[in-house]
């Protein structure tokens, strides 16, 4: 990868004759933000703190066994197809996606299995084993869900809503659609089987969303996975993340890993570059945040009185929940399994409400997320070997005051002799390599504010115009991108922001750019 060691000043003629962006993030959406800026005509540097690009979609790899960091549920191919197709390439030739059926496998403590894939059919035998009546309010939610997607997908996904009378013209259509309701109160009009209601609930707990308090637009997941499918990458998400670095530096952008960024610059209302920890700084026309929003504002601009007031407000808000994440090896393969598995427990509402810090304790239960991808790649992990990750939602660390050092390791046995249980036989006995993640973790190495693993809660009060603005309110040339910011987290939705925020920069600089010419093909 490039490594910027210039400064300005020692730039090239055709570079110091192009505005000059900064990127701060290298996770999907500042990725993503980072490549629309340079298509735009921007000469854009992309810096990360970290040895490796990706943010949460960071790539751990021990004794041959590769394991995605974060993000390894992939929707809505055609978001990330557009990144390519700005400068006239094919996603195809930089990574390539495979199909994952079914898109997940949902199973209960009881033994329960419910496989939820495309086929409408299909989908509609397993919920009329569990209720007949609810196969036609199935199809009635499904175009329920289809209408958000619309509505609040396709046409307010990549909107910025910088003004609060965007909000007010989108009302009336977003009252109709009942977006006060949760989403798991609209899934409950359409149907009455619990483990239904469960089926159709759960996706907003992928974006870091309670079902039970999450605005029911958040409904549109099923809509938007039944459209597009579920993918996963060859070679891991990693390989996402690798291809659209590819991408950045093939337009020409730049990318500079391990350096820590401490400051951004400001004079007077305008930022004007940013310093890292090892000292390297560099000057530039607007600066970008895909970092946490709490610390871009807090940390990163606080010499300034907008970071300073604003962070304290940002730290006010209601945070997602955060997460805990073992990576594990087994010299063992369970070809039977399916890639995507929600083992649910006995308890759904109570849980998830202890999750969002009700309780104030670590629940004594869980409900877990285990992804398999070696079902379909197996070379995430050695011949006659399989990978997995495991992820149990928790509270973040303003809700359970646990001390993850000392309740991490009989945490991680009880969750894999769950697994082994449940799921996996003999998972203790063929286990090689372990890792986890806490949210010490996710405080320590990724900066979120109170360990949360989706930045700012998705209820409807922080939706929209009420979440962090794609461009900031008071310094003129200061951007959001990411989880934080306009519509949420997710990767459709750090993308859909990234394009959001790109499209206000765009007007911002319409009399400077000189877009990239597009490759051809």
């Amino acid at each position: 990868m490039n490594v910027i060691v210039d400064t300005l000043k020692e730039r090239t003629n055709a570079h110091a004759e192009k505005p000059k962006a900064i990127v701060v993030g290298a996770g999907f959406g500042g990725i993503a933000l980072a490549i629309r800026l340079q298509a735009q005509g921007f000469q854009t540097v992309l810096v990360d703190n970290r040895d490796k690009p990706g943010g949460r979609a960071y790539v751990y790899e021990q004794d041959g066994y590769k394991f995605d960091g974060g993000p390894t549920v992939i929707t809505d191919p055609d978001c990330l197809e557009q990144l390519f197709q700005l400068s006239g390439r094919d996603i195809k030739d930089y990574v390539t996606l495979l199909p994952v059926d079914p898109f997940y496998r949902l199973q209960w403590q009881d033994g329960d299995v419910f496989d939820y894939n495309n086929d409408q059919n299909y989908l509609e035998e397993q919920i009329a084993k569990r209720n007949p009546d609810d196969v036609s309010g199935y199809r009635k939610f499904l175009a329920y869900s289809q209408e958000l997607y619309r509505e609040g997908y396709e046409k307010l996904g990549t909107t910025a809503f910088l003004k609060v009378g965007q909000m007010f013209a989108s009302a009336p259509t977003l009252v109709r659609l009942r977006a006060d309701k949760s989403v798991f109160g609209m899934v409950s009009k359409f149907v009455k089987n619990e483990k239904v209601r469960q089926l159709l609930s759960f996706q907003s707990l992928l974006v870091g969303g309670n079902p039970f308090k999450t605005s029911s637009i958040y409904a549109l997941i099923h809509a938007l996975e039944r459209k597009g499918g579920v993918w996963f990458a060859k070679g891991g998400t990693g390989a996402l993340v690798t291809g659209l670095i590819k991408l950045f530096e093939d337009m020409g952008g730049m990318v500079r890993l391990n350096t820590e960024v401490t400051q951004i610059h400001t004079v007077g209302n305008r930022v004007t570059g940013v310093t890292a920890k090892d000292g390297w700084s560099l000057q530039a026309d607007l600066v970008a945040s895909n970092a946490d929003v709490v610390h871009t504002y807090s940390k990163l601009l606080s010499k300034h009185k907008r970071g300073q007031s604003y962070g304290k407000k940002l730290a006010k808000k209601s945070h997602s929940m955060s997460l805990f994440v073992i990576y594990f090896g087994l010299k063992a393969e369970h070809k039977d399994m399916k890639h995507h598995i929600i083992l649910l427990g006995k308890r759904y509402k109570n849980l998830i409400a202890e999750i969002f810090g009700k309780g104030k304790k670590l629940p004594d239960d869980f409900s877990l997320y285990l992804h398999a991808p070696c079902v379909t790649d197996p070379s995430m992990a050695p011949k006659g070997c399989s990978s997995y990750y495991v992820l149990s939602p928790v509270p973040h660390l303003g809700h359970a005051d646990v001390d993850w050092d000392e309740v991490g390791p009989k945490y991680t046995q009880k969750i894999l002799d769950y697994l082994e249980e449940h799921a996996i036989p003999n998972l203790n006995r063929d286990l090689t390599v372990l890792k986890t993640l806490t949210p010490f973790g996710f405080r320590d190495e990724m900066n979120s504010h109170l360990g949360s693993a989706f930045s700012v809660e998705p209820i409807l009060t922080q939706s929209a115009w009420f979440r962090p603005h794609n461009r900031d309110d008071v310094l003129q040339n200061m951007y959001i991108t990411g989880a934080g910011t306009h519509p949420g987290a997710g990767v459709p939705g750090v993308v859909g922001a990234a394009k959001a925020t790109a499209g206000v920069i765009a007007e911002d600089f319409a009399k400077t750019l000189q877009p990239l010419p597009k490759v051809q093909s």
